[in-house]
């Protein structure tokens, strides 16, 4: 199989690194493609781990061109190809919900946060964001390959399906500070918009939370937004 430089018309992707690539593996292994391991790499523990997880047929070795093509960077030794797939979200377990976000890398840095106060499930309110882009694997530390993920083309079409979830959607012109909020406990959606504009005012129907900070910065940037936010639920469920 010939490999090409990603673009999101492919119906494969890679990870670019040993960590990402064993995350992979641990959650994906039966889409592996083929594990690409550069002459230089030295750790025999991670190159077991592999040889212990995946087809030796499927473990290849020497394949410099590979990594040139694939990498920008000098520190890659590890490329894992796959095919993409396709996952549902857990109706019985909270989810976080992104709107028209563009950033690949606050993309990844979301979804490994995510992981790390037990959220696994992802709604993507827009079609035009790519997970699967290598930038997003790689700013993810691989966590992606832990998270159930869905797009959906408006906040209707989640809603319709996902009735029992209550939205908290974080806004500028909400009134109601996170800070003197506690979470119920039934089951929620933390809801962020893009970027630049935030989200679109339809969400001011929903459960609008500001996280209120000084007036020596005009905003948070989104990657730290969502990580209050995921603290704020993950301590309010202990």
């Amino acid at each position: 199989m010939k490999i090409e430089k990603y673009n999101k018309e492919l119906n494969y992707s890679y990870t670019l690194g040993a960590f990402p690539t064993l995350e992979l593996i641990k959650y994906h292994k039966d889409e592996v493609i083929n594990i690409y391991i550069h002459p230089t790499f030295k750790n025999e523990e991670v190159i077991q781990k592999i040889k212990d997880s995946i087809p030796l047929n499927k473990i290849i070795f020497d394949e410099t061109k590979v990594f040139n093509k694939l990498s920008d960077k000098e520190n890659v030794y590890i490329i894992g190809t796959f095919y993409k797939y396709k996952t549902k979200l857990e109706s019985n377990y909270n989810h976080i919900l992104l709107d028209s976000i563009s950033n690949m890398g606050n993309l990844g840095t979301i979804i490994r946060s995510s992981l790390g106060f037990n959220i696994h499930n992802l709604v993507i309110v827009d079609q035009n964001i790519d997970y699967f882009d290598p930038k997003v694997i790689r700013s993810s530390m691989g966590s992606i390959f832990a998270f159930n993920i869905e797009h959906f083309s408006s906040l209707k079409e989640y809603k319709d399906r996902f009735k029992e979830h209550t939205i908290y959607s974080f806004m500028l012109q909400a009134k109601d500070s996170l800070y003197d909020f506690n979470f119920p406990s039934s089951l929620s959606t933390l809801a962020f918009g893009n970027e630049a504009r935030g989200l679109p005012n339809e969400y001011l129907n929903e459960h609008p939370l500001i996280i209120k900070h000084t007036n020596l910065i005009d905003s948070l940037n989104i990657t730290n937004a969502v990580t209050i936010a995921l603290y704020a639920l993950y301590n309010s469920s202990k």
